[in-house]
């Protein structure tokens, strides 16, 4: 298989919006993205309803669904799509997801005779607020990166930093998914047991040492029966797109409590996903070749194809910046913390799908895969502070001269992602961002 087969009429870089803001350069939403969120208006008592992003507008679905301009799975589709959050319609499955998406790209493409009808359907996003775009049922966090459990683990094991089962299995945790909100919900410094290691028993206070991780959040769509698990060949055909995720990290409370059982409440008090879902099918042009090294274990052959070989891995870039409330009382613009890739990833969506269910367990609609910090092979390029400023040892330097080993009440974290290369569309996934408040 390659990309070619997995492109269609919907990825075609030339297409053109009659919405002029879609076509402008560098714009995170042009035609060929079509990305999802739940919205309504800023202040108002509408309900939240189902939207598509281009360029600066929102289309509302439930508005275009009462015109009754499309016919068949379109229009069965965008009926789903009347609800508060997304989850009926992404269970619909690959079938539904991909003709209301050629829909829409016919309707939106400049010389449309739909231009009128859907013109009435556009709201400014400057003027909408966001919900989570769907009820996230359950969430786990896997540990992808190998770059990032190497420099983590090597803080804590430096003769031998990953333990014996990471390059033969996803290793993931289940999360709290209660305590996940969307983009722009501020969020007070969590309270918590630590222990210094020069003490001699716990106490209770503020998180000292407070850590953001750049994540990437893939949601399923149409999940699996409880004892059927989902073949590595067909694991893509359960997702339906991703988003920015920020998984907030009480360091200090994280170190004292994660032995034997791993993380609780050093997770559980916040974390941060961005409004939009960047579906698998738009992503499709940046399907790039996974490899394993030859020295290292190769998948068993439950995770393994050649389809995952060819294409699991995406070219997706992920960026950090950080916003101190110095900086913001000075109106400076935020800061760049580092970049890295998703490709750098050492599983694939895929195998954490494969994994999942292997034994069973059953995926719904609307559930949630965190991809675990991704840091690339640079320091540079490491997706925490934790790494950055090495535990708190080496400050990171600010242009504006202040410091960070972590983050500072006030702090506001922001994170983008985009994907470009010639020859395709640059389609972004906005950004997620949230800012820390004192502890009461």
């Amino acid at each position: 298989m390659s990309n070619t087969n997995l492109l269609n009429e919907t990825h075609n870089p030339a297409l053109i919006s009659w919405v002029e803001s879609a076509n402008v350069e560098n714009c995170d939403f042009p035609i060929q993205n079509l990305p999802f969120a739940s919205f309504k208006r800023k202040g108002s008592t509408e309900d939240f309803r189902a939207g598509v992003a281009i360029g600066d507008q929102v289309i509302d679905l439930k508005a275009l669904f009462a015109l009754n301009i499309f016919t068949g799975d379109a229009q069965l589709s965008l009926e789903q799509c009347c609800h508060s959050q997304l989850n009926a319609f992404m269970s619909m499955g690959k079938q539904f997801w991909s003709a209301l998406r050629q829909t829409l790209s016919q309707a939106l493409t400049q010389g449309s005779p739909f231009q009128e009808k859907l013109a009435t359907c556009l709201v400014a996003q400057a003027d909408i607020e966001y919900a989570l775009p769907c009820q996230i049922g359950d969430y786990t966090d896997f540990y992808t990166s190998i770059h990032h459990a190497t420099s983590v683990g090597i803080k804590f094991r430096p003769d031998n930093p990953l333990l014996p089962n990471y390059k033969w299995v996803p290793i993931g945790y289940h999360g709290r998914s209660s305590s996940i909100e969307v983009s722009g919900s501020d969020f007070k410094r969590p309270k918590g047991q630590t222990k210094a290691p020069t003490a001699t028993e716990p106490s209770f206070g503020p998180c000292k040492r407070l850590d953001y991780e750049m994540e990437v959040g893939i949601f399923i769509g149409n999940g699996n029966d409880l004892g059927e698990p989902i073949n590595i060949e067909n694991a893509e055909d359960h997702v339906f797109g991703m988003c920015l995720f920020n998984d907030w990290s009480a360091r200090d409370i994280q170190g004292w409590e994660y032995q034997p059982l791993g993380p609780f409440l050093s997770k559980s008090f916040a974390s941060t996903v961005s409004p939009w879902i960047v579906t698998s099918e738009a992503l499709a042009p940046y399907r790039v070749q996974w490899t394993r090294d030859e020295a290292d274990p190769q998948p068993l052959p439950y995770l393994e194809s050649q389809q995952n070989r060819e294409l699991g891995s995406l070219d997706l870039n992920l960026q950090v910046l950080i916003e101190t409330e110095t900086m913001r009382n000075a109106g400076q613009d935020a800061v760049q913390l580092s970049q890295s890739n998703f490709k750098d990833s050492y599983w694939t969506v895929a195998q954490m799908v494969a994994h999942h269910t292997v034994n069973g367990c059953n995926l719904r609609s609307g559930d949630m895969f965190g991809s675990g910090t991704q840091s690339g092979p640079n320091p540079e390029e490491a997706g925490s502070m934790l790494e950055l400023s090495n535990a708190g040892s080496e400050p990171i330097k600010l242009p504006n001269g202040e410091t960070r080993t972590f983050l500072e009440d006030g702090d506001c974290v922001i994170m983008k992602g985009w994907c470009k290369k010639d020859g395709a569309a640059r389609i972004g996934f906005g950004e997620v961002n949230a800012t820390i408040l004192a502890a009461d």
